[in-house]
């Protein structure tokens, strides 16, 4: 008894009784990495967070985050990073990772005169 496997490909939905499984080299949809997505508008010069997705892979992340966060075509550059690969400070404990940079007040623009020729500062 023969029994037929219907392949499908990226984009295709299966329908019910398709008798399609995932197999031991396929990860199931539930075991994607999470991805953060950063969109780096066309008036903008730094890319922000727009929010996350599940994919396979870099390459489906930044395919889905294109038909997901450009909709209407405001990007120019997508990022996509895999959560486990961030790491952020603990807020609780701000005042002791940011105390050493109280003591360099040098290093406020205040104390600087820029020419009016330099943008973007």
């Amino acid at each position: 008894m023969k029994q037929f496997i219907k392949k499908l490909y990226y984009g295709d939905i299966p329908d019910a009784g398709s008798g399609t499984t995932p197999s031991n080299d396929q990860q199931p949809r539930t075991d994607w990495p999470l991805w953060e997505v950063f969109i780096r508008s066309k008036q903008g010069l730094d890319h922000k967070h727009v929010g996350s997705l599940h994919a396979s892979d870099a390459q489906m992340a930044i395919e889905n985050a294109r038909d997901v966060y450009t909709r209407r075509q405001e990007g120019v550059s997508i990022w996509v990073v895999e959560s486990k690969h961030l790491t952020a400070s603990n807020p609780a404990e701000a005042g002791e990772l940011f105390e050493p940079a109280a003591d360099k007040v040098y290093r406020h623009p205040t104390f600087y005169n820029l020419p009016d020729q330099v943008n973007y500062m």
